[in-house]
């Protein structure tokens, strides 16, 4: 049981800055598939196609501030939703440009958009008045949709050769990163059917509200009002009109009748780290953190510490630590399972706690990989271990290797 009345004031104090600080109760779902077949990996360069799905909804933070502070210092409370859903099928094509002491990589990416449906938060607001005697409040959200959506993204990546074990590097993943929304594309095409129209009856799917249709063309408004709650009027006939909500779709055409396109950014992440090998064990460590506060990203610095252990080649053993302040820690540990061209990854963390018995969520990632029919081949012979070929300028001609022969 949780309420004002059972808690001390800094313990108040400690959930909502917890609150305050991650922009209110979230809840997030993400998920990543590999498409088979079209993964593939030469030298230094690789081609991927992912598809991500995102999705996060936002209780905010004035909801629970005023379960624990009441309304007696809270007058206007903010009490904004947030809600996002999105899916794209991510494809790029990443090659490495080495130089003598470090190599540059860069991703090229095409983002094709399947799914969105967000509230728009520059066009939605809610909040909640309270005064001595009564309470009231409302709100209105604009929910915009898409299906079918293209847009262009771009990865940077820089990776130190390696030396005395150790090698350093930083990435920006998404440096550019935008979906163009209810634009023309194929997927659209794809799930209208025939008669290439979003809405009828011939689509093989389609988002809907309320039983309508959501086309590219259309949008949702949803506005309520809560009138006047007084202890008076709590309990009386009349006390259905109080609350009040309506929902309508609305056409979102310009001028000529066609869709209107919208924009959405794909949130950046910015990475930072190093690693440090020797014999069997692997070390590294790094520095994460976003832009925004928005589905997969959190603009807080996020370190974490990890060890791998290749003292068994066919079953490598992981562990890790992550750090995002006091409030979000998590504990990891993996296994790996390799044997000739497949491998099979596995690994479980502890969120916000370091064991079973403290933890307040889970994650839990299983990855599958398969190399090349022939099996992978270990490379035991010597090497200029680095992060990619050394460029061919800086290898020595034939008269150079002529020449320190006939010194010796």
């Amino acid at each position: 049981k949780l309420s004002g009345d059972t808690l001390y004031n800094d313990e108040k104090t400690f959930i909502l800055n917890r609150l305050k600080n991650s922009g209110g109760l979230s809840f997030n779902i993400n998920g990543q598939i590999d498409l088979p077949g079209i993964n593939y990996a030469s030298g230094n360069m690789a081609i991927t196609s992912n598809i991500m799905y995102f999705s996060s909804y936002t209780i905010p933070a004035g909801i629970v501030k005023l379960m624990l502070e009441g309304n007696a210092s809270n007058p206007t409370i903010d009490m904004t939703f947030n809600y996002e859903v999105m899916a794209v099928n991510e494809t790029a094509f990443s090659f490495a440009v080495p130089f003598e002491s470090f190599a540059l990589g860069l991703s090229l990416k095409y983002l094709q958009g399947l799914l969105y449906l967000g509230i728009d938060p520059d066009s939605s607001s809610a909040n909640f008045i309270t005064t001595p005697k009564e309470v009231y409040g409302s709100g209105r959200y604009y929910l915009r949709s898409g299906v079918g959506g293209a847009g262009y993204g771009l990865d940077i990546g820089l990776a130190t050769k390696e030396f005395n074990g150790m090698r350093f590097g930083a990435s920006l993943i998404n440096a550019l990163g935008v979906i163009k929304w209810n634009s023309p594309s194929f997927f659209k095409d794809l799930l209208a059917g025939k008669d290439n129209k979003m809405g009828n009856s011939d689509d093989i799917w389609n988002l809907k509200w309320d039983g309508t249709a959501l086309t590219d063309s259309v949008s949702v408004i949803y506005s309520y009002s809560i009138d006047s709650l007084r202890a008076d009027n709590l309990s009386s006939d009349g006390k259905g009109s109080i609350f009040n909500s309506t929902s309508e779709v609305v056409y979102n055409l310009d001028e000529n009748g066609k869709p209107k396109p919208f924009n959405v950014r794909y949130p950046a992440l910015f990475r930072i780290g190093g690693s440090y090998k020797k014999d069997d064990l692997l070390i590294s460590s790094d520095l994460t953190t976003g832009f925004e506060d928005r589905l997969y990203t959190n603009s807080r610095w996020r370190w974490a510490i990890a060890a791998e252990l290749y003292r068994f080649p066919a079953m490598p053993l992981r562990m890790g630590f992550a750090w995002e302040g006091l409030d979000r820690t998590e504990l990891g540990v993996g296994v790996g399972f390799y044997g000739g061209p497949v491998m099979i990854d596995i690994g479980f963390a502890f969120k916000n706690g370091m064991w079973i018995h403290s933890m307040k969520g889970f994650n839990v990632s299983i990855g599958f990989t398969m190399t090349g029919f022939q099996g992978r081949k270990d490379n035991k012979g010597p090497s200029n271990s680095g992060p990619s070929p050394l460029p061919e300028d800086s290898l020595p001609s034939d008269d150079q290797k002529q020449n320190s022969t006939n010194g010796k």
